[in-house]
């Protein structure tokens, strides 16, 4: 399937709740790498910083918008509902990407027969360009991939998908866990899921949770309580799937800086660099 095709076959969705500069930041250098806003719809939760009006200057962005702030749940499944494409992309609105990240990322799902998939990602401060360091990046570590790990701040979904999973959870109504919840059944239906190193963007991180939790306080403990209830977890295997993935990840660590000298998640912060 050629690169134009790939396109067309994608639908990328953007939930947003104020943070104007970086939904700016995030929909121009998309429309900067090749991806028209045409094939974008922004879910605008109850923004009050000018976001909606900002978003009125685009007359072909697809926007959807709440009164209130129905968080990311409610948002990934307005966006899904509003396309028709095979693949959804479900993308943070404090991203920015290179050309061709879309296209391999959706390459690389098709050949591995992957459901969902997510691309490579430096996070933290952006203090290096972008276009040339994804180029160097990707060439290096084409061939890398985390098998059974994706991340909330992008990641594809096929269509099909859905039939058999059901919609994101809605009840994580304060943000969280809504990711790894849908993660967990797409595994529990027999999908397969991946991150590659074929494709690569960039993420500042949280910036959007941050806020809202600056704005109306923390409800970690209530949203992982209903993560536990909901999947019957006990604390003895919550003990081990920490353990077992740490594990895991400490591994995939060391075995791609040692053979690759990067890792699929860099994080930058005061000038260094940590892998993850």
């Amino acid at each position: 399937m050629d690169e134009i095709a790939r396109l067309k076959d994608a639908t990328i969705v953007i939930p947003v709740h104020n943070q104007l500069r970086f939904t700016r930041q995030c929909l121009d250098s998309l429309n900067a790498a090749g991806y028209a806003d045409a094939m974008i719809v922004v879910v605008n939760n109850a923004s009050t910083d000018g976001t909606a009006e900002f978003l009125e200057t685009r007359p072909t962005l697809r926007v959807i918008t709440n009164r209130e702030n129905r968080a990311c749940a409610a948002a990934w499944n307005q966006g899904f509902q509003a396309s028709t494409t095979p693949w959804t992309v479900f993308l943070n609105n404090d991203t920015v990407s290179p050309p061709g990240w879309l296209e391999s990322l959706i390459a690389f799902a098709e050949k591995d027969s992957l459901a969902v998939a997510s691309p490579a990602m430096g996070e933290g401060e952006l203090d290096y360009a972008l276009h040339p360091f994804a180029r160097e990046f990707t060439a290096q570590m084409k061939t890398v991939t985390r098998r059974g790990r994706a991340s909330g701040a992008c990641f594809i979904v096929a269509r099909d998908v859905f039939a058999s999973t059901g919609s994101f959870d809605e009840n994580f109504t304060k943000g969280g866990y809504e990711d790894d919840d849908f993660f967990w059944r797409v595994r529990a239906a027999g999908f397969k899921l991946a991150t590659g190193g074929n494709a690569y963007i960039h993420h500042f991180g949280s910036v959007t949770r941050t806020a809202v939790v600056a704005e109306r306080g923390s409800h970690r403990a209530e949203t992982t309580g209903y993560f536990r209830r909901k999947w019957k977890l006990n604390w003895a295997q919550r003990r081990w799937i920490r353990l077992r993935q740490k594990l895991i990840e400490t591994w995939w660590v060391w075995n791609e800086r040692l053979r690759h000298g990067h890792t699929l998640r860099e994080h930058r912060q005061g000038g260094k660099l940590f892998f993850r």
